[in-house]
């Protein structure tokens, strides 16, 4: 559970409550998701794919009935809601569901169809996850969904974004929120560059007194780093673990769910962090 508001520190400082690191898994009722392997675009093919990723040890599952891949075609909430509550209704009872959208109604829908966790994309929701009793992941983001090739010029990528999920952190706390997650949107309106730096400077992020939850699962950044298509980039998002492990991010979001919980196995192994 994250801290009280009043703990939310403007100074960074190191977090004495970093426990060992937990997967979410990813589940797209969508037919158009970056990722061949990730599309789920029947009911049953993304429930069948959520309770393997809870048998696999998944802490979370996170369900999503819209793409945000860079030139995405939006979806009418009315079919992102076809798409994502039937799936949220059956996986709610093994285990713990996210919903991913930017749309209240599907939000709602999906909290009352057993979801306990918002993964809000648009950094908007955060009075309506108050509002329900849920946990709530707020993330930066240039626009949702991308828009190809497009980035904006920033003066310095980790402050801004820093900056911007402190104030929506505390926006969450306020609005009755007691269950926070911050996610500073690697690959949304960002670079190369830009997303290394991020990784680079995790530690200034998780030195805030409120979880870091991290999606780099398979992104085109790693293409970029590794001359990878997306069907092979799992080795380049298992490598990104390790360096969010050691800063203390707490949730890794992940297409890989059993690969990811042998990487977090072997550093804690390792290193230990959480005991």
């Amino acid at each position: 559970m994250s801290e009280h508001p009043a703990a939310l520190v403007d100074a960074t400082r190191a977090r004495p409550d970093v426990g060992p690191m937990r997967v979410m898994g990813i589940v797209n009722a969508t037919p158009d998701s970056f990722w061949s392997g990730s599309r789920f675009d029947t009911t049953e093919q993304a429930i069948s794919a959520g309770r393997e990723m809870f048998e696999q040890g998944a802490w979370s599952v996170d369900v999503g009935g819209e793409s945000t891949r860079p030139g995405a075609v939006p979806v009418f909430p009315d079919e992102e809601l076809d798409r994502v509550v039937p799936v949220v209704a059956r996986l709610a009872g093994l285990g713990r569901v996210s919903i991913d959208t930017r749309h209240p109604e599907v939000a709602e829908e999906a909290v009352r169809a057993g979801a306990s966790i918002i993964n809000d994309v648009s950094g908007r929701l955060y009075a309506l996850a108050g509002r329900l009793g849920v946990g709530y992941v707020g993330m930066h983001a240039h626009a949702v969904p991308v828009l190809p090739g497009e980035f904006p010029v920033y003066e310095d990528v980790n402050a801004e974004v820093t900056a911007h999920l402190r104030a929506l952190a505390r926006a969450a706390w306020a609005g009755g929120s007691r269950e926070v997650w911050i996610d500073p949107g690697i690959g949304f309106g960002k670079s190369t560059e830009d997303n290394l730096t991020l990784l680079q400077r995790l530690p200034d992020l998780c030195s805030l007194a409120v979880p870091v939850l991290l999606g780099v699962s398979r992104k085109s950044f790693l293409g970029e780093v590794t001359g990878r298509a997306v069907g092979d980039r799992l080795a380049g998002s298992l490598a990104a673990v390790a360096p969010a492990w050691c800063a203390g991010v707490d949730v890794m979001r992940v297409h890989d769910v059993a690969e990811t919980l042998d990487t977090v196995a072997l550093l804690e192994a390792v290193w230990g962090r959480g005991r």
